[in-house]
């Protein structure tokens, strides 16, 4: 099963994509915040990063160069 990190800080776009994403038969972790992703990727090693630019902590951008 694949893995899909989505990195999303606001409710009403994470959580209809979590439940798709899940009935469509992926395997999905969510966090809110740039940094939560960063130290969730070295553990989880997720198939596809879905990624917000605009996060509450880091630029999503700062994020995509960091992973």
């Amino acid at each position: 099963m694949a893995t899909v990190l989505l990195v999303e800080d606001d409710d009403r776009i994470s959580e209809p994509l979590v439940r798709v994403l899940r009935a469509e038969g992926f395997d999905v972790d969510h966090v809110a915040a740039g940094q939560d992703a960063i130290d969730l990727v070295g553990s989880r090693r997720p198939d596809l990063v879905l990624l917000d630019l605009t996060l509450p902590d880091i630029d999503g951008l700062d994020v995509c160069r960091k992973l």
